[in-house]
Protein backbone atom coordinates (compact mmCIF):
# COMPACT_ATOMS: atom_id res chain seq x y z
CA UNK A 1 0.00 0.00 0.00
CA UNK A 2 1.87 3.18 -1.25
CA UNK A 3 -0.73 5.55 -0.41
CA UNK A 4 0.65 8.51 1.69
CA UNK A 5 -0.57 8.06 5.46
CA UNK A 6 -2.47 11.42 5.48
CA UNK A 7 -4.37 10.43 2.83
CA UNK A 8 -5.22 7.10 3.84
CA UNK A 9 -5.87 8.20 7.81
CA UNK A 10 -8.38 10.59 6.00
CA UNK A 11 -9.96 7.87 4.21
CA UNK A 12 -10.20 5.86 6.76
CA UNK A 13 -11.84 8.20 9.11
CA UNK A 14 -14.92 8.57 6.28
CA UNK A 15 -14.98 5.70 5.97
CA UNK A 16 -16.11 5.17 9.90
CA UNK A 17 -18.44 8.12 10.23
CA UNK A 18 -19.57 6.75 6.65
CA UNK A 19 -20.45 3.76 7.99
CA UNK A 20 -21.85 4.86 11.53
CA UNK A 21 -18.77 3.26 13.41
CA UNK A 22 -17.27 4.78 16.67
CA UNK A 23 -13.88 6.62 15.30
CA UNK A 24 -11.51 6.05 17.81
CA UNK A 25 -7.58 6.59 17.55
CA UNK A 26 -6.92 2.39 18.03
CA UNK A 27 -9.97 2.04 15.12
CA UNK A 28 -8.67 4.73 12.69
CA UNK A 29 -4.68 2.80 13.71
CA UNK A 30 -5.82 -0.68 12.90
CA UNK A 31 -7.41 0.80 9.62
CA UNK A 32 -5.22 2.81 8.54
CA UNK A 33 -2.11 0.20 9.31
CA UNK A 34 0.05 2.72 11.57
CA UNK A 35 0.59 3.18 14.73
CA UNK A 36 -1.41 4.75 17.61
CA UNK A 37 1.73 6.30 18.89
CA UNK A 38 2.38 7.66 14.81
CA UNK A 39 -1.22 9.06 15.29
CA UNK A 40 -1.02 10.87 18.65
CA UNK A 41 2.22 11.97 17.79
CA UNK A 42 2.11 13.65 14.01
CA UNK A 43 0.05 16.79 14.41
CA UNK A 44 -1.49 16.48 11.45
CA UNK A 45 -2.88 13.37 11.66
CA UNK A 46 -3.92 13.59 15.14
CA UNK A 47 -5.72 17.03 13.80
CA UNK A 48 -7.79 14.81 11.10
CA UNK A 49 -8.44 11.78 14.19
CA UNK A 50 -9.95 14.80 16.08
CA UNK A 51 -11.55 16.64 13.82
CA UNK A 52 -13.95 13.72 12.50
CA UNK A 53 -14.39 12.48 16.31
CA UNK A 54 -15.61 16.45 16.77
CA UNK A 55 -18.07 16.08 13.98
CA UNK A 56 -19.37 12.80 15.00
CA UNK A 57 -19.99 13.82 18.31
CA UNK A 58 -20.49 17.57 18.32
CA UNK A 59 -22.52 18.47 15.06
CA UNK A 60 -22.07 21.65 14.51
CA UNK A 61 -23.05 23.30 17.98
CA UNK A 62 -21.36 26.60 19.13
CA UNK A 63 -18.92 24.37 21.04
CA UNK A 64 -18.20 21.72 18.24
CA UNK A 65 -17.73 24.62 16.52
CA UNK A 66 -15.27 25.97 18.65
CA UNK A 67 -13.13 22.54 19.01
CA UNK A 68 -13.38 22.41 15.33
CA UNK A 69 -11.76 25.66 15.16
CA UNK A 70 -9.03 25.10 17.54
CA UNK A 71 -8.40 21.86 16.13
CA UNK A 72 -8.15 23.62 12.85
CA UNK A 73 -5.51 26.21 14.38
CA UNK A 74 -3.31 23.22 16.03
CA UNK A 75 -2.93 22.26 11.96
CA UNK A 76 -2.45 25.42 10.56
CA UNK A 77 0.00 26.11 13.09
CA UNK A 78 1.77 23.00 12.37
CA UNK A 79 2.01 23.58 8.78
CA UNK A 80 2.97 27.21 9.42
CA UNK A 81 6.11 25.92 11.18
CA UNK A 82 6.78 23.40 8.12
CA UNK A 83 6.73 26.14 6.02
CA UNK A 84 9.21 28.43 7.72
CA UNK A 85 11.28 25.40 8.43
CA UNK A 86 11.59 24.78 4.44
CA UNK A 87 12.40 28.54 3.60
CA UNK A 88 15.11 28.31 6.05
CA UNK A 89 16.38 25.18 4.03
CA UNK A 90 16.13 27.24 1.08
CA UNK A 91 18.06 30.58 2.54
CA UNK A 92 21.01 28.49 3.30
CA UNK A 93 20.90 26.65 0.49
CA UNK A 94 20.47 29.76 -1.93
CA UNK A 95 23.06 31.79 -0.03
CA UNK A 96 26.23 33.31 -1.87
CA UNK A 97 29.34 31.37 -0.76
CA UNK A 98 31.74 33.60 1.38
CA UNK A 99 35.17 34.57 -0.09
Amino acid sequence: MNEPALLRVERVCAELATSGQPITFTTVAEHAQISRATLYRDHQLRAIVDEHRTRQTDARTLTGLATEVAHLRTAVEALAAEVKRHEEQIRKLTKPPRR
